[in-house]
């Protein structure tokens, strides 16, 4: 198959990449490079440095393209409160122009990547898609809307979509940007160095981790089951993990004499949150094969930033 990835420098689009040309099929990608990392894009890949708000470029590199996975976007949670105008034109206008291109082409389908994050605060648990989302940032917005949009333009002009609600994914290579860094990664990087991990509140908020080979597992999947076309779809571990339970696994993986420090000031976000996966079993035959500890080893064996050394990594 002929695929198109918005966002393949990122960290999940460059993971699915080497999987799709691994799997032997033809791949182009475009992204902007705003926190993307060129250098980790398959030399197989046909690579377009570009934006999603560019529809003329669109229209040339979906030319032939059976299928186009939609990463791009930005994705921090609390940087999305403090520029909620970026947010909604790269997340949902981006969105808009991808799909008048596809609509204009002739893509048979799409697969949308958005997030756990649309459900905010909810009374119950595990979190189910039939449930009224909550959204409690800009980017929770954006990514809900983007949902809509995709499925709303998708059913007008025939073409088949599929958004996946990806929860809290990590694994190698993971960015870790100076400001707002992914909580796994951050920790990890702290522990390997005996630094200080910081907890925000008393730490007993839960998330669902899941690794990047299970959510890329589902990103395949998505892309020829027959009954997920036009569906909303769950994609986790299916567990919760409190923040303190984390810390406290990574300093013992590590085995370092890192710190957990509270900051009691610190926003944690939603009290829980865990995806119930009944949807993504029944449609995509999706079953996450890595539980939280064998995903943190494969992370600290797979990315070189997180080797245990006895002296600091450069």
């Amino acid at each position: 198959m002929n695929f198109l990835i918005t966002g393949v420098a990122g960290f999940l689009g460059a993971a699915l990449a080497q999987r799709l040309v691994r799997e032997g099929h033809q791949v182009r990608g475009v992204d902007d490079l705003s926190t993307g990392d060129p250098n980790r894009v398959p030399p197989e890949v046909l690579f377009t440095r570009g934006d999603v708000n560019d529809r003329p470029k669109l229209w040339t590199l979906l030319q032939d393209v059976d299928c186009v996975y939609h990463l791009a976007a930005r994705v921090s949670v609390p940087e999305s409160v403090l520029y909620p105008r970026e947010y909604n034109h790269v997340n949902v206008g981006g969105t808009v122009t991808l799909m008048e291109a596809i609509r204009d082409v002739g893509v048979r389908r799409v697969i949308f990547v958005s997030s756990g994050a649309v459900y905010g605060h909810q009374a119950q648990q595990p979190l189910r898609e039939d449930m009224l989302p909550n959204p409690g940032s800009p980017y929770a917005v954006s990514k809900l809307a983007a949902e809509h949009y995709v499925h709303t333009i998708g059913r007008r002009w025939g073409v088949e979509t599929v958004a996946l609600r990806v929860f809290n994914a990590y694994g190698p290579h993971q960015p870790l940007p100076p400001a707002y860094p992914p909580v796994i990664a951050n920790f990890l990087y702290q522990a390997v160095r005996g630094g200080t991990l910081v907890v925000h509140g008393d730490g007993s908020q839960t998330r669902d981790f899941v690794y990047v080979d299970d959510v890329v597992q589902a990103l395949v999947a998505a892309a020829t089951a027959p009954a997920a076309a036009y569906q909303t779809i769950n994609v986790g571990s299916g567990v919760e993990t409190s923040v303190l339970t984390l810390a406290r696994r990574i300093v013992e993986l590590t085995g370092n004499r890192a710190q957990i420090i509270f900051n009691p000031r610190g926003h944690g976000g939603v009290p829980r949150m865990r995806a119930d996966l009944q949807r993504a079993q029944r449609l995509l035959r999706y079953t996450p094969q890595y539980g939280l500890e064998d995903g943190l080893r494969a992370t600290l064996t797979r990315d070189p930033r997180f080797q245990l050394s006895p002296t600091p990594l450069s």
